[in-house]
């Protein structure tokens, strides 16, 4: 019987383990013909099946010219588009408003609530209700429920005080929402093509077409699309093509599937259409394949059955098994093709899935896809494949907030909103697409390092040459986007104008090689192709398209501060996806999970099986509570869970199936995906486990561990021991540096013989090196002034002072005024004891002369302070961070204080002479609960003498040519970070090598 010829209604399904629109496409030329073909026309769920039917068409065809059939989608439908607009149905209807618009609109609406939902009231706050809202009304628009009812009316006195407060905000949105559409002379696009496909599914049935219509891959889980789909059912040439309907499901299975289940849509569908599931025919061309996969499609049918009916899992087994194959164990034969991978973290994963992808390629003409819902994992991969030159064809895209011109947009708007911040202003100055005198750059980055100048003003006096012009230009750019904000909160349609000014005058071409003759900025016509490089490409055109429906759509929106602005479009960018176009190979595709739909490959990755990502948690509704989505007759939170579960069997139904799972995502452990747990169940069940891939593992081990004998630009660094000539070696060093040849002698190489200084990141925070120089000036002022004259209110005076003059900013002042209280009133009680018979002397400098075989070692010293008594001198040391303790202080590692007494013991300091050292203290000064400490060490004499020989022995040891400065020698610290650790590759030696072998 010719499919054409059956009796109407005509429903197919093409089975789960099947090439959906492979099949599809063999079978429509079998019954139409290549003549035929042109004149059906066929509805699919999306443009990627569409395209890849024409694919698919042309190779069923043997690769011959054929006019194809018209494909249409069902969904992601640009406005206009055939054939839900065709022609006069649509002249009723009103336009739809544009999602950006509505999204805006509703953040408008809902901005007036917020406080008493108990959010912030802020742009950012009143667009996240605004999602939720919006997903609301699609809900209501989609189940086609009544927008009319009284909410607030349907919350009793049981649900919780929050859901009545949500429901009455809910209500004023469902009274005020329409009235504004109706003023706007505008619809919800989901109303509206509800609206269109009742009107299309009416006609349809009421005057059907006389051509071959065709729906293929739709799940029909809308109302209004499945009563589309029974009207092309019922035509006299029309034919439904479902989706991996499970006709092995037992009866009473069948009867209990609901929202969670695979094929909860289907059922709905057929439900609704007044079809029993007996009715619907296998499509005529997906002849069953003598292989495994009717065994695979029905282990994976027997594991995500209804949970009530898992009781009897052990006789479905022996009823699986009883018939048995001529080839063994069903059951055994469903498991061929299919292999589970087990990954330790998140790059571990993306590694095996590009693996697998990789050694796809290793067979001509086999293709391979990645399929999951976790973008990161999916450029994850992409990143990893590169390893190896291959570009796979990737559906994911990049989030627009990380391309060229959403990072510099958001720069730009963060400067604005945060003042002068360095980090900032250097990041926009380096950006690509910044032509701002690249000259310029290095002079103005190096007066941004270390301590901020705090404004431009400071800045621009340090500068001169092109350094300076490059300052002027951008403070006078990014004064075009703070300017909205000059007299307070701005719209955000002006704060978008200036923020595009100011993008285009940054990035306008020319101006990097022009001399500081300054046009102005913002005003006038601009140059013919100015500022054409921030809108150009992909990332161009979509923050063109943000800053567009800013200027445009947000006039309901409240006046947003500069920070309220930044953030606002920190989230827009973050949405939005943009996708570059780049040569891919052919034969490989990463997909998410509604682009794999209806696609096939020879081999397909599963990735992201855990519980969370696939199936993804069921959303929380601020505004619903499930009793109330159920009186008003919405799906239930969990429809979704089903819709996932069918895309899941869908993929795990293909010939050769990888699962790929990860233990821990972010650093947290995981927990499996429920399909992947039941499958396993089942299988132990039987007595078997899910096959692995030995060969993936083994391979993902290998493919980065060390060589057995690495050629030498392979070899991991060994830990650096550098042995300069002797006559370059230093023959004077502080005593603070004495303590650094110790722990680490490569320090002292890179620093006193290579001349390198570590640049201070730009802005650097200034508190904790500020705070020890304040605390240092203030001990040395309070040490002239009289004990009589010292109290608490004196001392802390002296420290604020102190603190003010080296510039700690407001923020740090109020914590340390509450310290400096704490702190003074500690410094009363040990000046006090102290001073008792003592003479003062503060930052002395001193220094010693210590005779060697290479040359005089000249040792220098700055003493915080003396105290000299009858019988010695203490030695002092104040500290704001930590001290060393005493076992340090014996064993050499912190030698400041005991090399200070050898100079004292030798007469090192002007203003003592010889003396004997008796106490050696490092008071350490934070505040707080305890504001000081000072262990004293005693006798000074004795390790004094004893640093002093140590010394003498390492100036002898290093003036040996061949005495090496080893790095990390003796850190105090594993986890210590060195200025110099890049330098010495520390990491390569210290990880990845053989620290031990290397010492």
């Amino acid at each position: 019987m010719s499919l054409l010829t059956t009796p109407s209604p005509r429903w197919f399904t093409i089975a789960a383990q099947r090439p959906f629109l492979t099949d599809l496409a063999r079978g429509l030329i079998d019954a139409l013909g290549l003549d035929a073909l042109s004149e059906a026309t066929i509805l699919l769920p999306n443009r990627r099946a569409a395209r890849a039917l024409s694919e698919a068409l042309l190779v069923a065809s043997g690769r011959l010219a054929i006019l194809p059939p018209a494909m249409r989608p069902l969904g992601d439908l640009e406005a206009g588009e055939p054939p839900f607009e065709p022609g006069e149905l649509a002249l009723d209807l009103p336009p739809a408003i544009s999602p950006a618009r509505r999204r805006f609109e509703l953040a408008g609406l809902i901005a007036p609530h917020l406080c008493q939902l108990g959010r912030e009231a802020s742009a950012v706050s009143a667009l996240d209700l605004a999602d939720a809202l919006a997903a609301f009304l699609d809900a209501c628009q989609i189940e086609e429920a009544a927008l009319d009812l009284d909410v607030a009316a349907l919350v009793e006195g049981d649900l919780a005080r929050h859901w009545s407060l949500t429901a009455e905000v809910l209500d004023i949105a469902l009274t005020a929402w329409p009235a504004r559409l109706a003023e706007l002379g505008l619809m919800d696009l989901t109303q509206r093509r509800v609206a269109l496909i009742r009107a299309l599914a009416r006609r349809w049935r009421e005057r059907p077409p006389q051509g071959v219509l065709i729906a293929a891959g739709s799940t029909g889980s809308t109302k209004a699309t499945a009563d589309l789909l029974g009207a092309i059912a019922a035509a006299p040439r029309g034919m439904v093509v479902l989706p991996g309907l499970d006709q092995l499901l037992a009866d009473k299975a069948w009867a209990e599937v609901g929202d969670q289940h695979p094929q909860g849509a289907l059922r709905r569908l057929l439900v609704q259409a007044g079809i029993a599931r007996g009715d619907v025919r296998p499509w005529p061309g997906s002849a069953e394949a003598i292989d495994s996969s009717p065994w695979r499609r029905r282990l994976i049918s027997e594991a995500l059955t209804p949970a009530d009916r898992t009781a009897d899992w052990l006789e479905v087994i022996e009823a699986i098994r009883a018939p048995k194959a001529p080839r063994g164990d069903p059951i055994a034969a469903g498991l061929a093709g299919l292999s589970l991978v087990p990954a330790a973290g998140e790059d571990a994963a993306a590694t095996l899935a590009a693996l697998i992808l990789r050694q796809a390629l290793e067979v001509p003409g086999r293709t391979a896809a990645l399929v999951t819902p976790d973008a990161a994992m999916a450029r994850r991969v992409q990143a990893q494949l590169s390893r190896w030159a291959v570009s796979a064809d990737s559906s994911v895209g990049l989030p627009l907030a990380a391309s060229g011109a959403g990072v510099l947009a958001s720069l730009i708007a963060r400067a604005t909103a945060e003042g002068f911040d360095p980090v900032t202003l250097l990041a926009i100055a380096k950006h690509p697409l910044t032509r701002l005198r690249p000259d310029g750059r290095e002079a103005f980055e190096r007066r941004l390092r270390g301590p901020s100048p705090g404004d431009f003003a400071t800045l621009k006096a340090r500068l001169s040459g092109p350094g300076l012009w490059l300052a002027e230009r951008l403070e006078q750019a990014l004064a075009i986007a703070a300017a909205p904000f000059n007299a307070g909160p701005a719209s955000a349609a002006d704060a978008a104008r200036a923020l595009a000014q100011c993008l285009e005058a940054l990035a306008r071409e020319g101006e990097g090689r022009r001399e500081p003759s300054l046009p102005p900025l913002g005003g006038g016509p601009a140059k013919p192709g100015g500022g054409s490089e921030a809108w150009a490409g992909a990332a161009g055109e979509g923050v063109a398209g943000v800053i567009a429906s800013l200027l445009n759509e947000t006039a309901a929106l409240p006046p947003l501060t500069a920070k309220g602005f930044a953030d606002l479009l920190a989230g827009l960018l973050e949405r939005e996806t943009v996708r570059e176009g780049a040569a891919s190979h052919p034969r490989l595709k990463i997909l998410g999970v509604l682009e794999a739909r209806l696609t096939s490959a020879d081999v397909t990755i599963l990735a992201g099986l855990e519980e969370g990502v696939w199936p993804q948690a069921a959303p929380l509704d601020p505004f619903l509570s499930r009793p109330l989505r159920e009186r008003l007759g919405l799906p239930s939170p969990e429809r979704r869970i089903g819709l996932s579960a069918h895309d899941f069997a869908q993929g795990a139904c293909a010939p050769e199936v990888v699962l790929l799972t990860t233990a821990r995502r972010g650093g947290a452990p995981t927990v499996e995906s429920r399909w992947l747990w039941r499958l396993r169940t089942l299988v132990r069940g039987a007595g078997l486990e899910l096959p692995g891939r030995p060969d993936i593992l083994a391979l993902a081990r290998a493919l980065d561990a060390p060589l057995a004998d690495p050629p030498p630009a392979l070899r991991t660094a060994r830990r650096p021991s550098p042995t300069p000539p002797t006559a370059v070696r230093p023959r004077e060093l502080p005593v603070t540096d004495i303590e650094k040849w110790v722990r680490d002698p490569y320090a002292i190489y890179a620093r006193r013989i290579l001349k390198l200084r570590r640049l201070d990141p730009p802005g650097a925070p200034i508190e904790a090196r500020a705070r020890g120089i304040a605390i240092h000036r203030a001990f040395e002022r309070l040490a002239g002034i009289e004990l009589d004259a010292l109290d608490e209110t004196v001392i802390e005076d002296q420290i604020l002072q102190a603190l003010r003059e080296e510039g700690l900013p407001r923020a740090a002042m109020a914590r340390e005024t509450a310290l400096a209280a704490s702190l003074a009133c500690w410094t009363l009680a040990f000046e006090r004891v102290r001073r008792d018979g003592a003479r003062l002397h503060v930052e002395q400098q001193g220094r010693m002369v210590i005779p060697a075989a290479g040359g005089d070692f000249t040792l220098t010293a700055r003493a915080d302070r003396f105290e000299e008594r009858e019988g010695g001198v203490d030695i002092l040391d104040f500290k704001t961070g930590r001290i060393p303790k005493r076992a340090q202080v014996v064993a050499g590692f912190s030698p400041q204080l005991t090399l200070t007494g050898a100079i004292v013991m030798a007469g090192g300091f002007a203003c003592l002479g010889q003396a004997e050292p008796r106490q050696l203290l490092y008071v350490r000064l934070r505040g707080g609960r305890r504001a000081g400490d000072e262990p004293p060490m005693e006798p000074g004499s004795a390790l004094a003498a004893q640093a002093l020989a140590g010394l003498e022995r390492r100036i002898e040891a290093f003036d040996d040519p061949g005495a090496g400065y080893l790095a990390r020698r003796a850190p105090e610290r594993v986890d210590d970070v060195g200025d110099y650790d890049l330098l010495a590759r520390t990491w390569e030696w210290l990880v990845i090598g053989d620290a031990e072998e290397a010492e």
